[in-house]
């Protein structure tokens, strides 16, 4: 067998500055880029600076949030699983409700998928949280449609749902919604819980 790099430590700095050294990342505020970076290491792709827009505040809009201990709402069990708990600067709850029981009920009422009907029960947290959305089409139109019906606004919102249905439309609806919600979207059909995940992560601490 070839050898090959043990460290951990080594593997993430030698990484890190692949994609630095890759990746097109000219124009990006500091912490942007920081959580650019992180999503690239997560998917392996240097190109997907191409696809990513972020409104203005975004940045500063989420980061703050997480510093002052708001909640992050997930849409799915994968994306929670992936945030880094000893990274969290306030102890923040993360939070997935697709497995609540009341979920396939409300999935049947409502006549749509069950990551959507899962964010019915996200309305009484979703004032200043950070909500996250990395593998649901649905779940992301079903969030613009609450903040239309006068729920809370988030504080900010990752958008990064994957597919082929939906995920290129529901990240255009968010990035030009009236609302103008804080938000981060890598446009297009690529996306995933890795990628949200690794967002996370990023706003989560300057540490890489």
């Amino acid at each position: 067998m070839s050898a090959y790099l043990r460290d951990g430590a080594e593997i993430y700095l030698r990484s890190f500055a692949i994609i630095r050294a890759e990746a097109d990342l000219d124009g990006l505020d500091p912490l942007l880029e920081r959580v650019v970076v992180r999503m690239i290491h997560s998917c392996g792709m240097v190109d997907l600076t191409r696809d990513v827009a972020a409104s203005a505040g975004f940045a500063a809009a989420a980061e703050g949030a997480l510093r002052t201990g708001a909640p992050i709402l997930c849409d799915t069990s994968m994306v929670a699983s992936g945030v880094t708990r000893l990274r969290l600067p306030a102890d923040n709850e993360v939070l997935c409700t697709l497995s609540d029981p009341r979920v396939p009920a409300l999935a049947a009422e409502l006549a749509t998928t069950r990551t959507a009907a899962a964010m019915e029960l996200w309305r009484e947290r979703l004032a200043g949280a950070l909500v996250v959305v990395g593998n649901a089409p649905t779940a992301l139109f079903r969030l613009l449609e609450l903040v239309e019906q006068g729920a809370d606004r988030p504080a900010a919102v990752i958008g990064v749902p994957v597919g082929f249905v939906g995920a290129v439309e529901s990240k255009v609806a968010l990035a030009e919604h009236p609302a103008a919600l804080e938000h981060l979207v890598v446009h297009g059909r690529r996306g995933g819980s890795a990628i949200a995940a690794g967002a996370i992560n990023a706003l989560a601490s300057a540490a890489e």
